[in-house]
């Protein structure tokens, strides 16, 4: 059924003119922000019975044409800095775009954030629909680049900093996962979620290349008190190693204080949060690591255990929990998931490691388990 979906869909121009040229028609589909300016004549010759046009610009005499067929058209809004019907992910090029010339304020991160701070308790009903209909454009989008993709989750702390032997050792997971074949999916943002997504980046280059960026990253150690510089960092690791790995960011304006990261190849940005959440953990279908962290990765070892303990996603998926002394001594979750796990399928697919180069052989061991 989803593939089906899928092919109803209209993401790009050429992918309009592929199908009026395959069907003659366009009833049914759902094109979804696609600027169909130059296709007025395509527009009143088809039928588009039952379309959808999603923020689609188009002359009026055309978008009066697909309403009177029937279609339902919502049409683009004006003076957003961010566009809610958006058919794909996020690349950091475009979050972070005129940043290595101008400061991170003026990007298009920075404005969307600037936006949801004024508008999120303004109780106006429009503000609150453009947010949902972004956030579910982005699930839909997620959805499709990641419908083939053996996804593991790696969670930690955003106070990580660029230099440090707990980010050293985030990057090399990141890396020795990607080189397994998984899809390493992260919070999005800065500190242990960064890492992980520059290991990933650098998984195909030589392992002397992680080097060379933690070398030159660990120069602007955090995000504070600049963002700018710290994204400059970033793109000129991403500069002198073009076309890194895949991996994907799912961040949130809900922490707009914290900018996403560059070396995720693609971004699932959310203004909800328990939206990205719940996103997050429930695409880790090859399970999910979790690093040293605080209230957040605490909320999400149990974000993830809910499902777990209950089968409400299926067969549990397994938890690594890493760093036997933060999670029993100065946090002690791991007590709790064991208690938690006893006597049910999820205590099978739980583990906790005494170091970071120890989670990738617990994953694999899970899995099988």
């Amino acid at each position: 059924m989803a593939t089906q979906r899928q092919d109803r869909e209209i993401h790009s121009l050429d992918e309009f003119d592929a199908a009026l040229g395959t069907h003659g028609s366009l009833a049914s589909y759902r094109i979804q922000s696609v600027d169909l300016t130059d296709r007025t004549f395509a527009l009143l010759s088809a039928s588009s019975t039952d379309a959808v046009f999603l923020g689609c610009p188009m002359q009026p005499e055309a978008a009066a044409k697909v309403r009177a067929d029937g279609a339902l058209v919502f049409p683009p809004v004006p003076h957003l800095p961010f566009d809610p019907y958006r058919a794909r992910l996020y690349s950091p090029e475009e979050l972070f775009r005129g940043v290595t010339t101008h400061p991170y304020a003026s990007t298009p991160d920075a404005l969307a954030y600037d936006w949801f701070q004024r508008t999120k308790g303004d109780g106006d009903i429009f503000s609150s629909m453009l947010r949902s209909l972004h956030d579910d454009a982005i699930s839909d989008a997620l959805d499709e680049h990641l419908a083939d993709a053996r996804v593991v989750g790696v969670m930690g702390g955003h106070r990580t900093g660029r230099g440090t032997d707990a980010y050293a050792g985030a990057a090399r997971l990141g890396r020795t996962l990607t080189r397994a074949g998984l899809t390493v999916a992260t919070g999005g943002g800065p500190g242990a979620m960064e890492a992980a997504n520059l290991g990933a980046y650098t998984a195909p280059f030589q392992d002397a290349a992680l080097d060379e960026a933690l070398e030159l990253l660990a120069k602007v150690p955090s995000f504070t008190p600049s963002v700018t510089e710290w994204a400059r960092a970033a793109f000129e690791v991403r500069a002198r190693r073009p076309r890194g790995g895949d991996s994907v960011g799912i961040p949130t304006w809900f922490y707009g204080h914290e900018p996403p990261n560059a070396f995720a190849a693609r971004i699932g940005k959310y203004f909800a949060n328990a939206t990205r959440e719940d996103g997050l953990l429930a695409r880790s279908n090859a399970g999910v690591v979790f690093l040293p962290g605080a209230a957040g990765t605490v909320q999400e070892i149990f974000d993830n255990a809910t499902p777990n303990y209950y089968g409400s996603r299926g067969a549990p998926a397994p938890m690594v929990l890493v760093d036997r002394a933060h999670w029993t001594e100065l946090l002690p979750a791991w007590p709790l998931l064991r208690t938690l796990a006893e006597g049910r399928p999820m205590a099978a697919r739980i583990a906790l490691v005494d170091s970071v180069d120890e989670a990738p052989e617990a994953l694999e061991r899970l899995a099988v388990g």
